[in-house]
C-alpha cells in the first residue's frame, strides 16, 4: 500500500507543493528516503524510528521506502519528520489514509514523539493556502505564526499520538482544537514606551533631527558625517522612536523573512514594529545580502520596511559597501548559486553615520585636524561615488558648545510629538499611492515621479543650478525631487514649492570622495 501525505517546502519566499509518498514492501527490513533530502532530511528515519515506538506503535518491519515528490527539488530541515512518520502509520494501516487528502503536515519529532516548532511556517502555510489545502496540523509553539493566514484551518499538536488520535473512528478519538488568532490585536501590541531612547534627551542638533524626521516620513537614506562624541550613534539609536506604526500588509511581509530566518518565537508570532539592524562592520558580504547553502535572508532583508544601520561606514571593507548598490536602487536582492536563485525584498532605511577624517576631527571647533590631504581623499574614497549616490541625505553633525551640553534645562521636542508628523505624512502617501502598490516617496518610478513631483519654473531655475554647480546625476536628480516631496508632505502642501526644493539641496553633495 502506497500513502501518499501533504506538505510543502519553501525556496526563498516562493512554496512548492512536496508529496510524500510511502511505500511498504515484504523483504529485508529496510527505511529509505529519496527525493533529493539533504543530511537533516536523511537523519529523519531515526528520529521518526524512534518516535513511532515511544508512542506505543509498532515500528514495521518491512521495507519502507519514503519518496519527496517532486525529487529535482532540494528538501532541506526537519519539517519533514511528522510528514514522514503519518505516512509510515497510514502506510502500514493505524489510520485511514483517505481522510488526510486534504490535510497537510509541518513539524520536527523528538525521540518521544513530542513535536519541535520549525522555522518557515508563516511562507509554507500560505504556500498551502494558494494551493488549495484547507487544513493543517502544525507543532503547538508554531501554532500562532500558522494561524496569521486566513481561510485555512490550522490544528496545532503536542505529539504523534495527539495527531493521529484525530483521525481514527474508535474511542480513543481526540480531535484537535481550531487555532484562532487576532492579528489586529498583535499588531496593535507595542507599548509606547518601550523605546529606550528619544529625542527629548538630545541636546541640539536641531538640522540633524529634522533630516531623521523627512528619512522616516519618506523613507530615505541619511548619512550623518561628524567628530566623535557629537551625537550621531545617539540619534540614530532615537531614529526607531520615530518611525510609524506597521501596516498589515507590511506586517505579514516581515514576518514571513523572519519566519524563514528562524527568529519567530511562540510569544512573538507576528513582527509587530519595525526592524532596526545594527550591522557590526566585520560583517561579511553574505552575512549581509544573505546566501549560504540554502539562501537565508542578510541583513538588507531583515531590515525590510525598517532601518539598516551602519556606524562608522567607511570601516566596512569597500566590497561589501558596494553589495549595497544594487538593493538600495531595486529594493530587492537576488541571490544566485549554482544550484539555486532566489529572492527576497530589501526595501529599507540605510541610516549610517562617519567621521569627517581619519582624526575625526576636520571641521571641529575643538580639536585641530592632524590629517593631510591625502588621508582625507583616501578615507573618503572609501565610499564609492555610487554608493553616495544613493544616499538622498548627506548631514553634517557639528559637536556641541559647551553652553548647549551645560544647559541642563534645555528641552527638546519628544520623539512622539515628531511620530505624529511622520504618521501624517505616512497616510498622505498612503493615500496618494493607494493604486500603485507603493507606501512611500521613496519608492517612486520614474514614471511616478514625473506625475507625483511636479515643480515651477523658479524650483527648475534652482535645479538647473544646483546641477551646474555640484554635478549632479540623473539618479540624484530624482531624488531631490522625491526629497522635496516628503518635505511637501511634512509641511502639508499639496504641491512641491521652491523652498521646499531648497531644503533639500541643503542635504546633499556635502561628502565628496574625489
Amino acid at each position: 500500500m502506497v500513502a501518499n501525505i501533504k506538505t510543502v517546502t519553501v525556496i526563498g519566499l516562493e512554496s512548492y507543493e512536496i508529496s510524500v509518498e510511502v511505500d511498504m514492501n515484504l523483504g529485508v527490513p529496510a527505511f529509505m528516503v529519496v527525493g533529493l533530502p539533504d543530511l537533516a532530511v536523511n537523519e529523519a528515519k531515526e528520529r521518526v524510528r524512534s518516535a513511532i515506538k515511544n508512542s506505543g506503535f509498532s515500528f514495521p518491519t518491512k521495507k519502507i521506502i519514503v519518496n519527496l515528490a517532486p525529487a529535482d527539488i532540494k528538501k532541506a530541515g526537519s519539517c519533514y519528520d511528522l510528514p514522514i512518520a503519518v505516512g509510515i502509520l497510514a502506510a502500514d494501516g493505524i489510520v485511514d489514509a483517505e481522510k488526510m487528502s486534504d490535510y497537510a503536515f509541518i513539524g520536527e519529532l523528538s525521540l518521544d514523539g513530542t513535536l519541535k516548532p520549525v522555522s518557515s511556517v508563516l511562507p509554507t502555510v500560505a504556500g498551502l493556502k494558494s494551493l488549495g489545502i484547507s487544513n493543517i496540523i502544525v507543532p503547538e509553539d508554531n501554532k500562532y505564526e500558522a494561524a496569521l493566514v486566513p481561510d485555512i484551518n490550522v490544528y496545532s499538536a503536542k505529539n504523534l499520538n495527539d495527531v493521529i488520535n484525530h483521525f481514527v473512528t474508535d474511542e480513543t478519538q481526540v480531535l484537535l482544537e481550531k487555532v484562532s488568532v487576532n492579528i489586529e490585536d498583535l499588531l496593535g501590541n507595542v507599548k509606547k514606551d518601550e523605546f529606550v531612547f528619544d529625542f527629548k534627551d538630545v541636546k541640539g542638533q536641531t538640522k540633524a533631527k529634522k533630516a531623521l524626521e523627512i528619512a522616516a516620513a519618506g523613507g530615505h537614506n541619511l548619512l550623518m558625517v561628524g567628530p566623535p562624541g557629537s551625537g550621531k550613534t545617539l540619534l540614530s539609536k532615537c531614529f526607531a522612536s520615530i518611525l510609524p506604526p506597521l501596516e498589515l500588509e507590511e506586517a505579514l511581509e516581515i514576518t514571513k523573512i523572519y519566519s524563514i530566518a528562524g527568529l519567530l518565537t511562540k510569544d512573538m508570532p507576528l513582527v509587530n514594529k519595525r526592524p532596526f539592524r545594527v550591522v557590526h562592520h566585520s560583517a561579511s558580504g553574505v552575512g549581509i545580502i544573505g546566501g549560504g547553502q540554502n539562501a537565508k535572508p542578510g541583513e538588507i532583508t531583515l531590515a525590510h520596511r525598517g532601518v539598516l544601520f551602519l556606524d562608522e561606514i567607511v570601516e566596512f571593507p569597500r566590497n561589501v559597501l558596494e553589495v549595497l548598490r544594487q538593493p538600495l536602487e531595486d529594493g530587492e536582492i537576488s541571490i544566485s548559486r549554482a544550484k539555486i536563485a532566489v529572492k527576497y525584498p530589501s526595501d529599507f532605511i540605510l541610516l549610517a553615520s562617519m567621521n569627517p577624517c581619519p582624526c575625526g576631527h576636520l571641521g571641529d571647533s575643538q580639536k585641530e585636524c592632524v590629517c593631510n590631504e591625502f588621508q582625507i581623499q583616501r578615507y573618503r574614497a572609501r565610499l564609492s561615488g555610487p554608493l553616495l549616490d544613493r544616499i538622498d541625505m548627506q548631514i553634517e553633525v557639528p559637536r556641541l558648545s559647551s553652553d548647549e551640553l551645560l544647559n541642563m534645562s534645555a528641552t527638546s521636542e519628544s520623539s512622539a510629538d515628531i511620530r505624529k508628523r511622520v504618521v501624517l505624512a505616512r497616510k498622505i502617501q498612503a493615500a496618494r499611492y493607494k493604486d500603485y502598490d507603493i507606501f512611500t516617496n521613496s519608492e517612486l518610478t520614474p514614471e511616478l515621479v514625473k506625475k507625483f513631483c511636479q515643480i515651477d519654473d523658479q524650483s527648475k531655475e534652482m535645479l538647473k543650478a544646483a546641477i551646474v554647480k555640484f554635478g549632479l546625476s540623473g539618479r540624484a536628480y530624482d531624488r531631490i525631487l522625491k526629497l522635496a516631496r516628503t518635505i511637501a508632505d511634512l509641511d502639508n502642501s499639496e504641491n512641491i514649492q521652491s523652498k521646499h526644493i531648497a531644503q533639500c539641496l541643503q542635504y546633499r553633495t556635502l561628502i565628496s570622495n574625489s
